[in-house]
């Protein structure tokens, strides 16, 4: 069962039913659910990563991080924003995850042609004057994935809530071969 933007004949009629009588994508999804949750089996798994690691990877759909891994289902936490950025919620959310459920490895990946090298903080100053207030939060648009990955490594590192920063990598990963690049950190 696909919801890929390839529709397989399954969902390519389910779209198709759902356009006709009105739906949504969020009506075809739900719909897809139920199929999954009749054929659903508790897997009897703990919140802790079998692997003891958090991913922290851009949100863009051409990223399938388990497969792109070789990850299962148990295997990491995975954290996903624009960029792949390390933000504070993403400090928070690697916080928890080391010290409420016991990853030890931090890894984090930015992407080739990612979106957020085609905009800029002037984002935040359309959106003041679109909705009259300006975001609390930074847009973290970069031009240079190497020197962000770079960046967020050492916000992990230096982060005085994180235990344990030692094992932090950052990578690259090329939408178009698949592949990851390894970014060493600033000497």
């Amino acid at each position: 069962m696909s919801t890929s933007a390839q529709p397989s004949a399954e969902t390519d009629s389910t779209t198709t039913s759902g356009a006709r009588s009105g739906g949504t994508v969020t009506d075809r999804l739900v719909e897809l659910n139920t199929r999954y949750a009749e054929a659903f089996s508790d897997p009897g798994m703990d919140a802790r990563p079998v692997l003891h690691v958090a991913v922290v990877a851009c949100m863009d759909a051409r990223l399938d991080l388990h497969a792109a891994l070789g990850l299962e289902l148990g295997d990491c936490h995975t954290i996903r924003n624009a960029g792949g950025v390390v933000t504070d919620d993403v400090i928070r959310s690697l916080t928890i995850s080391q010290r409420a459920l016991g990853t030890r490895s931090v890894v984090l990946i930015h992407h080739t042609n990612c979106g957020m090298e085609a905009i800029t903080e002037e984002f935040r100053q359309d959106l003041e004057i679109e909705v009259g207030q300006r975001p609390a939060w930074a847009v973290e648009s970069y031009t240079d994935a190497d020197q962000d990955v770079r960046q967020s490594m050492q916000r992990v590192r230096t982060s005085p809530f994180l235990l344990h920063t030692d094992d932090v990598r950052g990578f690259v990963f090329d939408v178009t071969t698949g592949s990851l690049r390894e970014i060493l950190p600033a000497s």
